[in-house]
């Protein structure tokens, strides 16, 4: 596996990043209706873009299987594909934006236990919970930091 800063958002790691985010996101959002997925969709090639750094992990065939963004010190997004899940990639991922661009915080869906656990089995805890997600939708969100 192979963890890379991407400089160059092409319009086709644009697309392969997105079936990798809609594959993670069916996995382990399951609070989510089809619907709301799909709406949600919508913003993600625009969030990719805007993302200050795009870290990707792929496979011995150079695709990728896992990404994350960052802003200043702060995860904004990370996902693995579902068929990836469980192998270590999350972890790879984390610890290299903590080393690299001193990540220590992030929000997490409170719906997603999965991912809370993941990341207090990191070294984060909760300090603050939100009822809403930062779009104003009903999904209340843990705020969590590097102890």
């Amino acid at each position: 596996m192979k963890i890379t800063e991407v400089k160059d958002r092409t319009a086709s790691l644009t697309e392969q990043l997105l079936k990798l985010w809609e594959s993670s996101v069916k996995a382990t959002h399951l609070f989510l209706s089809e619907d709301e997925i799909e709406n949600i969709k919508k913003y993600v090639p625009q969030a990719l873009k805007e993302v200050p750094d795009l870290i990707i992990i792929e496979n011995e065939n150079q695709i990728p299987v896992g990404f994350m963004g960052i802003a200043e010190q702060h995860l904004e997004m990370l996902f693995i594909s579902n068929e990836e899940r469980g192998k270590g990639l999350g972890k790879q991922l984390l610890q290299y934006g903590i080393e690299n661009h001193s990540v220590n915080d992030l929000a997490v869906n409170e719906q997603n236990p999965l991912a809370k656990g993941f990341y207090e089995h990191m070294g984060f805890e909760v300090y603050k919970r939100t009822e809403h997600d930062e779009q104003g939708n009903p999904y209340p969100l843990l705020y969590m930091r590097l102890k």
